[in-house]
């Protein structure tokens, strides 16, 4: 029997993944990518493996704290005020998701899917190919005020009545847990069962690795247009040419719904604009990756490297670099981890990428009803990375007919048809 063709349209995190677990199931794979491998949101993010992340963005209380931040260009959630009916449609499903009964039922759905896909993680790091800097060192999330330890606390509480480790910890316990940092923080949670990784290193072996396996890549090869049959699609026109397969993974992120118009699907993403900054040589040798409260922003040691990252930006497309909200990001730093005082934006590795963001937090996977052999791997917001193996083990089970390891009810992507 020949094997089945599969064209995954997007080269990140998530595209590469499908591929590999699609590879290893006998599959020929083609990788579309309309760029670089990587470009979108995954070479430069800060490399967070979260099983703690276990609360969807659509909580109750964000949208509020996000309009009321709407004024402050340099706040840690921002929307950018325009007329616009799809973002409008999109505000308006997140506030429908973004409370608590929602919010209860999509948390043992992502502490599953981050579990499945750490065990993945470690199962990649042990091939000989692969050295991605897969370290095991949990996550500390660090507050400086009553209402950050408020916040930090109840979701360590939510964590342990679903099993999930968290540890509360004062300033006395976060010097014992890393005893060559000062902390200006006042305390903080302490998750053992968290990881981080370099993810230039993990995208650039893992497609080494595609490409011994005879994994086909087309970058700057952007997407035009398909042609179909009946309830199927028969092939996607590129500007690299047109391409048939059997079956056709969405993994385009942010794009996704360009992607999709000609299809005539309107799938509600918004684009979450996101920040890095990567210094060097830092004064501080930091162990264990911080995520600072109040400010939202994320510390991630990779090699002889700091990575600072942060903000969600509501802009639309827009890939542009705002140093000013860079230079917020690197003046937070400072509040939390003493001595830790990063260069001016200018004097860093300064990136900017968009994160595909649902209105309920939750990823779109599975078939679509219109097009048999469409399937959606796309949504992931700030954990793609986090959930890439997971998802594209889905991705291949679902192509094998398989009964999925994950229950995908939730999320179908249909759901807002």
């Amino acid at each position: 029997m020949a094997a089945k063709k599969i064209i995954v349209i997007g080269g990140g995190a998530v595209g590469l993944c499908a591929a590999h677990y699609l590879c290893a199931a006998g599959c020929d794979v083609t990788v579309l990518e309309m760029d670089s491998i990587g470009s979108g949101s995954s070479l430069h993010n800060a490399g967070l493996v979260v099983p703690s992340h276990f609360t969807p963005l659509a909580s109750p209380g964000v949208l509020t704290l996000g309009l009321r931040w709407m004024l402050n260009p340099e706040s840690p959630f921002y929307i950018k005020p325009r007329l616009d009916g799809e973002l409008a449609s999109w505000l308006w499903h997140f506030l429908v998701a973004a409370t608590e009964r929602r919010v209860e039922r999509a948390m043992p759905l992502l502490r599953d899917m981050s579990q499945l896909s750490f065990s993945l993680f470690e199962e990649l790091a042990r091939l000989p190919e692969m050295d991605f800097e897969f370290q095991k060192r949990g996550l500390l999330m660090l507050w400086r005020t009553a209402h950050g330890r408020a916040s930090t606390v109840k979701t360590a509480e939510q964590a342990g009545r679903i099993g999930i480790d968290a540890r509360v910890l004062d300033r006395d316990g976060l010097h014992e847990l890393e005893p060559g940092v000062r902390f200006n923080a006042s305390g903080g949670v302490y998750y053992p069962g968290d990881a981080h990784l370099t993810p230039a290193l993990f995208l650039e072996q893992l497609r080494e690795l595609l490409a011994r396996q005879k994994v086909q890549f087309f970058t700057s090869t952007r997407v035009t247009g398909f042609n179909t049959r009946p309830a199927a699609i028969s092939s996607v026109r590129t500007t690299s040419g047109t391409f048939s397969a059997d079956e056709y993974v969405l993994a385009s992120g942010a794009w996704s719904p360009g992607v999709l118009k000609s299809l005539r699907i309107a799938l509600p993403l918004e684009p979450g604009k996101g920040y890095s900054a990567t210094i060097y040589q830092p004064a501080v040798r930091v162990r264990i990756p911080c995520l600072l409260e109040e400010d939202r922003v994320a510390v991630t040691p990779m090699g002889d490297r700091l990575r600072f990252a942060g903000t969600m930006e509501l802009a639309g497309l827009d890939t542009s670099i705002n140093l000013r909200r860079v230079n917020a990001i690197l003046r937070a730093v400072p509040r939390y981890i003493a001595a830790l005082e990063p260069a001016a934006a200018e004097y860093a590795e300064v990136w900017a990428g968009l994160r595909p963001c649902t209105p309920d937090g939750l990823p779109f996977i599975g078939r679509f009803q219109r097009w048999e052999n469409l399937i959606a791997a796309t949504g992931h917001a700030m954990i793609g990375i986090s959930l890439a193996p997971i998802t594209g083990k889905l991705v291949t089970e679902i192509v094998q007919g398989q009964i999925p390891s994950i229950d995908l009810h939730l999320l179908r992507p249909d759901r807002y048809s």
